[in-house]
């Protein structure tokens, strides 16, 4: 039902432009999976605005670079956005020091960003300059921020 709302909606005459003449974001935003941080809502965009990359803790392996790489090199994205967010599960679990599965690769990740710290803040904070690092070094030719979400407030704080 909400598909159907959405394709009879005011945005089809843009998503029909974008179908036919091609996406041209002017940001790629690497964000946690959570269902309350929705980049779009977030930044106030619509649909062709933004290349999002979501993924569990917002962390970063081959998969999500290659993503940045793909979005700055063939849609022309010049920035790129490692959003964090208080209130993270995947940073929660990493200050409780055990995962199952296959979320302890995500985990293991966050646990290298943040050592010992167990402030959560600070941890999502932490978890966020490293992921920035990371693309530094990774990428070049892009402009690269981090920034924090604050789920109560919904505000964003950069770094």
């Amino acid at each position: 039902e909400g598909n159907r709302r959405y394709a009879v909606s005011e945005k089809g005459t843009l998503r029909m432009k974008l179908a036919t003449e091609g996406q041209h974001p002017y940001a790629v935003v690497v964000c946690c999976s959570d269902s309350r941080v929705i980049p779009e809502e977030i930044f106030g965009v619509s649909i062709g605005e933004l290349f999002v990359i979501r993924v569990a803790g917002n962390v970063l392996d081959r998969h999500q670079i290659g993503s940045i790489e793909y979005a700055a090199g063939h849609l022309g994205c010049k920035l790129v956005v490692m959003l964090g967010h208080t209130g993270c599960g995947a940073v929660g679990a990493a200050l409780e020091g055990h995962a199952d599965g296959y979320v302890s690769y995500i985990v293991d990740d966050i646990k290298k960003a943040i050592g010992s710290e167990k402030d959560p803040n600070e941890a999502s904070r932490l978890n966020v300059i490293h992921g920035v690092e990371i693309l530094r070094k990774e990428l070049k030719g892009v402009e690269i921020r981090g920034a924090i979400y604050d789920i109560l407030t919904g505000e964003v704080r950069w770094l």
